[in-house]
């Protein structure tokens, strides 16, 4: 290890001299009165001139306050401890113990290999923070190591070691081993059971927490705040709503609301279980909330899939001048993505740069998802080439970005890039590429890559990959390869496949087909609604008027009700939403005056209303026209119209498939006003642009 010169300071020690005496034993002064760097460095050089320094204790003392207590003063103490003739265990331990803590774990591991060498007593102290280094770092083969001279140094038995072995153990990801020492331990106190508990949660392995702590309760082992929170997490990720409130109670029993930490352990239990309104009443009766809090209830409304109700709080918490941080600014985020709210999200990204937040892979993966689903899929690409590191999570959200927004060869470039950088893809980068086959009709790439997932890959299919390599060959008009590939899936096909075989068979208007497909669903579950628009339609594209009719009838006849469409606009960070034919709007006349003039413009050119696309309860031939002229999403492009520069970019999100009226109203829109449209729909991104779509009519 390198030795670092001691810089004595050049001007005299001024505060000392204040002192009426310096005192025999300077420990506490050293301690306590080394405020600063500066301070430190007036003591230790009265300490040099008056040769006290080797006394160890007051050495140690020096060491502990630059390695421990000052701030960006491990270089000091290394210069100290680098000149200190024979060191013993103790400054040993103290600059282990800072290194492992001051961001500098793998020269903790380099001074306790010194150390070793230098034949200098270990002690329970040196042992904990070397295998605190180990643990920080991941470092397994050297935490063993220390395990083995450990047990060759008698400390096997040593509760405060073995605590620290058990952590080291499960944050290298080896939590058997971990319970081997904790179940070989001859006396656990309730921190052994934490340290247990924790390495469980820190490996996901929540059931194994929920099991430890009822054996905790069976063995009238007394737990604490920290067990507590460690359980608490566990009963959100497992939707244990019984056990969680059981903790509730006993927390209110105790007089315990006070801790914030459990509290907003509460408040994210309950949000996990579902209970968000229980979580937001927790969170309202708060004296102080901190960003872990604001962050739990941010996330809680956004796995909730209350998205809108998770910006509103983030404003919220802007307004309370709380910074937001990481785990704040990825539901954020992900809300955004929901929403389409892209202006929020922009300024999210702003203020992650602004604040000069570290992009994480977690924080760039939602960075890249927000910025796809948005449909400005190039910046996805941006912030992705901007990424230090990105695992399959973040490979995975860029490909289906690329899929979703009609970009299917570049979406199978980065999947070959992938595996040029030894990403190992799973089984959901596969639905992604194939999915990126399906919108661009890359029929042989797609069957090969489904036929290299266990060949390749060792990923065996799921239903949802036997579902896209259905949609491949179905869109593409193979309908019978389609058929006959479904007949021979080794699993049962579920209502999914079937339904997706019958999107296909209306696209290519294959009556026969669509039949088959729609029996098939109705005798896996009950068929909704657009099962029978589907058949419907089909029905009607060639003629079979009757049928068709029939078909909408049953409807109506058995009470199927209809998913309302729904359409969302970000407008000044404000998000707005549209359902067909709606008049609630606040304004509402406004709005339908520019539809009008819309209609009317767009039928100039050419366009008429696809009656076949009106609502079902619309008889009259007007009530009709009156139906599919007043879809959600041309709702939203008006007021879009009319609520933006000349020349902007309108964004709409529609909850549903948009249906071939709107698709080519909105071609003729982006023409007729020079506007680029992006609408975002259940399957995939439309950038429309001078009455053109980046589908390719292919949706």
């Amino acid at each position: 290890m390198a030795s670092i010169v001691v810089c004595l300071p050049n001007t005299s020690v001024t505060s000392i001299n204040h002192l009426s005496q310096f005192p025999e034993n300077p420990k506490s002064l050293i301690l306590q009165k080394c405020k600063t760097p500066k301070d430190l460095r007036q003591v230790h050089a009265h300490l040099l001139k008056t040769r006290r320094l080797q006394d160890p204790t007051i050495a140690e003392a020096v060491l502990e306050s630059a390695a421990l207590l000052l701030p960006n003063s491990i270089d000091y103490a290394l210069s100290i401890f680098n000149h200190m003739d024979k060191p013993e265990s103790s400054a040993y331990n103290v600059m282990i113990r800072g290194l492992a803590f001051k961001q500098s774990p793998h020269n903790a591991v380099l001074l306790f290999k010194k150390m070793h060498e230098n034949s200098v007593q270990h002690d329970k102290f040196t042992f904990s923070s070397v295998l605190k280094a180990c643990s920080r770092m991941r470092a397994l083969r050297e935490g063993e190591q220390v395990h083995a001279l450990i047990l060759k140094s008698g400390f096997k038995s040593n509760e405060f070691v073995e605590n620290t072995l058990i952590h080291m153990y499960a944050n290298c990801g080896q939590v058997g081993v971990a319970r081997q020492v904790f179940d070989g331990m001859s006396e656990r106190a309730t921190v052994a059971w934490n340290s247990m508990l924790s390495g469980y949660t820190k490996n996901g392995l929540w059931d194994e927490v929920v099991k430890l702590f009822r054996k905790m309760l069976e063995l009238h082992i007394e737990f604490d705040d920290v067990t507590m929170i460690s359980v608490l997490m566990a009963c959100g990720r497992l939707a244990d709503l019984e056990l969680g409130e059981l903790i509730g109670e006993y927390i209110v029993s105790k007089g315990l609301r006070r801790n914030s930490t459990l509290t907003t352990s509460l408040i994210d239990m309950y949000a996990k279980c579902g209970q968000v309104d229980t979580a937001r009443k927790l969170f309202d009766e708060m004296d102080k909330r901190d960003v872990v809090a604001w962050s739990a209830m941010i996330s809680g409304y956004a796995q909730a899939d209350q998205c809108k109700e998770a910006l509103d709080l983030f404003h919220e918490m802007q307004k309370a001048k709380v910074d937001a941080n990481e785990v704040t600014m990825v539901s954020v985020l992900y809300s955004c993505a929901v929403l389409g709210a892209y202006e929020t999200g922009k300024w999210v990204h702003s203020y992650i740069k602004r604040k000069k937040m570290r992009l994480t892979v977690s924080l760039g993966t939602q960075l890249i998802d927000f910025y796809a689903k948005c449909g400005y899929i190039d910046r996805s690409v941006e912030v992705f080439r901007a990424m230090a590191f990105a695992n399959v999570f973040t490979w995975t959200a860029l490909i289906q970005g690329l899929a979703n927004n009609g970009e299917g060869e570049m979406a199978l470039d980065f999947f070959a890039l992938m595996r040029e950088n030894n990403v190992k893809p799973n089984d959901v980068t596969f639905i992604a590429v194939l999915s990126a086959c399906s919108h661009a009709c890359l029929v042989d790439q797609g069957r090969h890559l489904f036929n290299s997932m266990r060949r390749g890959f060792d990923i065996e299919p799921r239903i949802e990959h036997y579902g896209c390599m259905v949609d491949i060959l179905g869109r593409a008009g193979l309908l019978q390869e389609a058929y006959q590939f479904i007949a021979n899936m080794p699993i049962p096909p579920n209502a999914v496949v079937w339904r997706t075989l019958l999107a296909s068979c209306k696209a290519h208007k294959n009556v026969e087909m669509a039949e088959k497909s729609f029996d098939h669903i109705t005798l896996l579950e009950p068929a909704h609604s657009g099962d029978y628009i589907l058949l419907s339609n089909t029905y009607a594209l060639v003629g079979r008027v009757e049928d068709a009719l029939r078909v909408r009838s049953l409807i109506k006849d058995k009470e199927i009700k209809k998913t309302p469409g729904c359409s969302l606009i970000e407008l000044d960070g404000v998000v707005h939403e549209f359902f067909s034919e709606d008049g609630d709007h606040t304004h509402s006349k406004e709005i339908h005056d520019a539809l009008d003039e819309m209609m009317k413009r767009i039928k100039s050119l050419g366009y008429l209303p696809n009656m076949e696309d009106a609502r079902l309860e619309a008889e009259e031939e007007e009530s009709k026209e009156t139906s599919v002229l007043h879809h959600s999403e041309k709702l939203a492009i008006a007021y879009g119209l009319i609520r933006t520069p000349l020349q902007t970019t309108i964004r709409i999100s529609k909850n549903l498939r948009i249906c071939r009226d709107c698709h080519n109203a909105t071609k003729i829109i982006s023409r007729v006003y020079k506007r680029t449209i992006i609408v975002r729909d259940r399957n995939r991104f439309h950038h429309f642009e001078d009455g053109l779509c980046s589908c390719n009519d292919y949706w």
